[in-house]
């Protein structure tokens, strides 16, 4: 293994944003490859939150206008910030909610069911968030049997043919992850948004797994919709606001939950009973936003501007080669499984490795201070972040993982996942 530390170290010496590691908190004799569920605190995200904290503290309610940060604009502010990361007006983007609340308020708002057209197509391996909101939109709307999922030939990824061959004229609407959250697969959005548009049916990604990690041209790309998390990979802080993107042509609709905060700004404070729609994405908000969850947004997207996300995917494939690079050389005798695409195209920003004792590996690597994750039945995930993760990490990340096959120090341990995997 002694040579791929100085293979790593050559690497490092060549990392154009390596400079940004140092703005993050890193434990001492901690390799942490689990940004793809909950991103490391910022020294900046740290400072934004802060100076929220002491406009509350200083100036009370009058924070909502005044301050160098007024929360009454708070959730367009850090949209606009987010704007640059899919390539989007400002304009259409809004940071409000939770993924799973905004996934409601854009299905509900988007889906316009016909006795004919009323089928939502999803996937088989999204995230069940996704498909409970998309169920429970059904129900609603009295369709409970028009989810129709997209199947998976090998049970880790899909086929872009397959989807598209579901598109037919009884589909309204279409929700698909934009990287999948096991297998690390990249859907192709611009040909499926492609084809969908061709039958006449809108669509739109979860992006949790892809903003921060990839590039996307989501105006380019003519999508209808998109929502995301920003706890992985943008580095929010746990349960941190999500966003979503609408493209400006739907912004005339109705939403569907209505809040005081989605009223037009001007008349939001007459207090009127009748709703005064926002003309923007801003009317996407439901209630007062979660300010204090937000705030470390102001700081930790600051990184992905300055860095630019092309820097930042082409180290993230930079590292994810090197790691597959020593799992093809090291690996062959430990029956581990590679699932995640090799191609450049279809690869996100995360490993998954399939073992019968998966549960028992991720909890061995914990104790050697690797931190992945487990996801069931028999996976460990493992995310080397541009931003903050090196080489020398994913050289360290291998070397013990070796070791634990080695001496199948995974007996040691449960091989179950924890409450929280």
């Amino acid at each position: 293994m002694e040579k791929w530390l100085e293979i790593a170290q050559e690497h490092d010496k060549k990392d154009t944003i390596q400079k940004y590691r140092q703005e993050f908190y890193i434990g001492e004799n901690i390799y942490y490859m689990d940004g793809n569920s909950l991103g490391l605190m910022s020294r900046r995200a740290e400072q934004s939150a802060l100076d929220v904290l002491n406009d509350w503290k200083t100036l009370a309610i009058e924070g909502w206008t005044n301050g160098e940060r007024p929360w009454f604009y708070m959730s367009e502010d850090i949209g606009e910030s987010m704007a640059s990361l899919i390539n989007v007006d400002r304009e259409t983007v809004l940071t409000t909610n939770s993924t799973t609340t905004n996934i409601h308020q854009t299905v509900r708002t988007l889906y316009q069911p016909t006795e004919s057209r009323n089928k939502i197509l999803v996937d088989e391996l999204n995230f069940p968030s996704d498909i409970y909101a998309v169920q429970a939109v059904l129900d609603d709307y009295g369709y409970s049997d028009s989810m129709l999922k997209a199947k998976s030939r090998d049970s880790h990824t899909l086929k872009t043919e397959d989807i598209m061959d579901l598109m037919d004229e009884s589909v309204a609407l279409i929700l698909l992850p934009a990287v999948l959250y096991r297998s690390g697969q990249i859907l192709d959005m611009q040909k499926l948004t492609k084809a969908a548009h061709e039958k006449g049916i809108i669509i739109g990604f979860d992006l949790c797994h892809s903003i921060g990690a990839i590039p996307h041209h989501l105006e380019e790309w003519d999508m209808d919709f998109a929502v995301w998390c920003t706890y992985k990979h943008l580095n929010g802080g746990p349960g941190s606001v999500a966003g979503l993107y609408v493209h400006p042509r739907h912004h005339h609709l109705g939403v569907s939950l209505k809040g005081w905060f989605g009223n037009n700004k001007e008349s939001q404070f007459d207090m009127n009973h009748e709703f005064d729609a926002a003309a923007d994405i801003s009317q996407y908000q439901i209630g007062t936003p979660h300010i204090l969850s937000m705030a470390p947004l102001l700081g930790s997207l600051s990184l992905f501007n300055e860095a630019g996300m092309d820097e930042i995917r082409k180290k993230s494939l930079n590292l994810t080669d090197f790691m597959l690079e020593i799992f093809d050389a090291e690996f062959k005798d430990y029956d581990i499984e590679v699932v995640t695409p090799r191609n450049h195209d279809e690869r996100g920003g995360h490993i998954l490795i399939g073992h019968k004792h998966a549960a028992g590996i991720n909890a061995a690597l914990k104790a050697k201070g690797v931190i992945p994750d487990f996801r069931a039945p028999s996976y460990v995930r493992i995310a080397p972040v541009a931003l903050y993760n090196t080489f020398e990490d994913v050289y360290h990340t291998m070397k013990i993982l070796k070791e634990i096959m080695e001496t199948k120090e995974y007996e040691d341990f449960d091989n179950k996942r924890g409450v929280v995997a």
